[in-house]
C-alpha cells in the first residue's frame, strides 16, 4: 500500500510539473508573440467586393468524385444536393471498391444496380481493376474480360489509383511500373470500347522534397506525414513515375486518358500546355488542385482559353460546400478569398472570370463529348 501511495504521489507531482510547464510555455509564447503556423489565420482587413457562389452558372458534370457507400447510398439525398448546386451529373470513380476480385465484383454490381434502379441519368460509374495479380496466369485476359463485362453492365470508364507506380507490388515484391507492358492490353481494350481511363500517377512533387521551410507542402506533410515519400527505399523519384505515365500515353494513342489533378503541373501551366500539345489523346481535370489555379488568375485564365477543349470539371472528394470555392474561382473576378483547406493552400484565391463559352465547355460540353451516354437534355 505504501508503494502504491508513493506511486500516486509521484504521478501527481509529475502532473503538476507538466501543467506548470505548459502554463509557463503558453505565458512565454504569449509574451514573445509566438504561435504555431496552424493557429495563425487572421481575418483579412481588406475591403473588396466579392461573394460566395453557391450554385454554378451552368449545369455541370463532375468527372472526378468518390462515393464510397454507393452500393447502399440513398441517391435521392445525393440528387437533392446536386440540384442545389446545379450539378447535372456526377461520376463515381470508385465503382469497384477494394478487396479481392469477388468483393470488387459484388461492390460494382450493387453500385450499378442502385444507380440503374434510382437515378440512371444523373450518376455514372467507373470500374477499377487489380494490378497486384499481374504475375497470375492469363492476367491480362482476365482483366480485359472484367472490363468488357463491366462496360456491358453500364460502366463508362476505368479509374486507376495512384497505388499503381507508388505501392503496388508483384508476386516477388517488386514495384509495378505504370508502363509495365503486361498491363498494355488493359489500356488497349479501353480504347477499343471507347471508354476513357482517368489515371492518378504519383502525387505533388513536393512530397519528395526535404520537409523544411523551403517546401511549399510542409504543412500538409506535417498534418499527413504518410504522404511523404522522400525517405522511401521502395518508391522511386517523382519524375520516374511521371515519365512512366507519359510512356503509356505515348504507346496507346487510340485510348483517351484523363490525367488527373492537372497531372501535377498546375504550378507550371506552360508545361501542362506542352504536355497536352504532345499528347492529343490526353485530357485533364482539376480535382483537388483548384488552389493552384486560384493563385495565378491571369495565367490560368489564358490557359483555360487556350486549352478550353481539353479540360474537364473535377472535384475529387464530395462535399457540397467545397464546390462553392470552385465556382468562385472559375466564374468570378473576386480577389483575395480563402481556400477551404489550409494544408492545401495557405495562400488566397482570385477569380478567373472565364468567358461563358469557355465555362460551358469546362462545365459540361467537353464531358458530353467524352461520355456520349450522358443525357444531353440535362444541359441544353
Amino acid at each position: 500500500m505504501l508503494n502504491f501511495k508513493n506511486l500516486l504521489k509521484s504521478l501527481a507531482f509529475i502532473g503538476v510539473i507538466t501543467l506548470a510547464a505548459y502554463f509557463a510555455i503558453d505565458t512565454v509564447q504569449f509574451k514573445n508573440n509566438i504561435m504555431s503556423f496552424e493557429d495563425y489565420n487572421p481575418p483579412s482587413s481588406l475591403k473588396v467586393e466579392g461573394r460566395e457562389i453557391k450554385k454554378a452558372k451552368f449545369t455541370f458534370i463532375d468527372v472526378h468524385s468518390h462515393l464510397w457507400d454507393m452500393p447502399v447510398m440513398n441517391l435521392d439525398n445525393l440528387i437533392s444536393e446536386m440540384n442545389e448546386i446545379n450539378m447535372g451529373y456526377i461520376i463515381n470513380l470508385s465503382g469497384s471498391g477494394f478487396g479481392p476480385q469477388a468483393a470488387k465484383d459484388l461492390y460494382f454490381d450493387k453500385s450499378i444496380k442502385n444507380i440503374q434502379e434510382n437515378h440512371p441519368n444523373r450518376v455514372g460509374l467507373f470500374l477499377n481493376v487489380d494490378f497486384e495479380s499481374i504475375d497470375d496466369e492469363n492476367y491480362a485476359e482476365t482483366q480485359v474480360k472484367i472490363i468488357r463485362d463491366a462496360v456491358e453492365k453500364g460502366a463508362i470508364g476505368l479509374k486507376v489509383y495512384k497505388s499503381l507506380g507508388l505501392r503496388n507490388k508483384d508476386s516477388k515484391g517488386k514495384r509495378i511500373r505504370v508502363d509495365d507492358e503486361r498491363i498494355g492490353p488493359i489500356w488497349d481494350v479501353c480504347g477499343e470500347l471507347g471508354i476513357p481511363v482517368l489515371i492518378h500517377s504519383a502525387d505533388p512533387f513536393q512530397f519528395w522534397l526535404p520537409k523544411d521551410n523551403q517546401n511549399e507542402r510542409w504543412f500538409e506533410l506535417k498534418e499527413k506525414p504518410g504522404r511523404y515519400y522522400g525517405d522511401s527505399d521502395f518508391i522511386p523519384p517523382f519524375e520516374d513515375i511521371i515519365n512512366e505515365q507519359h510512356t503509356i500515353f505515348r504507346r496507346h494513342k487510340n485510348t483517351t486518358f484523363i490525367n488527373a489533378h492537372l497531372g501535377w503541373m498546375g504550378n507550371d501551366l506552360q508545361k501542362l500546355g506542352q504536355h497536352l500539345d504532345e499528347f492529343p489523346n490526353v485530357m485533364t481535370e482539376f480535382g483537388a488542385v483548384i488552389a493552384e489555379l486560384g493563385r495565378q488568375p491571369k495565367t490560368a485564365k489564358q490557359f483555360f482559353i487556350d486549352y478550353q477543349d481539353r479540360i474537364l470539371f473535377g472535384k475529387d472528394s464530395y462535399n457540397k460546400e467545397e464546390f462553392y470555392t470552385y465556382f468562385r474561382v472559375l466564374e468570378s473576378n473576386d480577389e483575395y478569398f480563402n481556400y477551404f483547406r489550409k494544408r492545401h493552400a495557405f495562400w488566397k484565391m482570385y477569380g478567373l472570370n472565364l468567358p461563358d463559352e469557355v465555362l460551358k465547355k469546362i462545365y459540361y460540353k467537353n464531358a458530353l463529348r467524352l461520355f456520349p451516354s450522358i443525357d444531353k437534355s440535362l444541359f441544353e
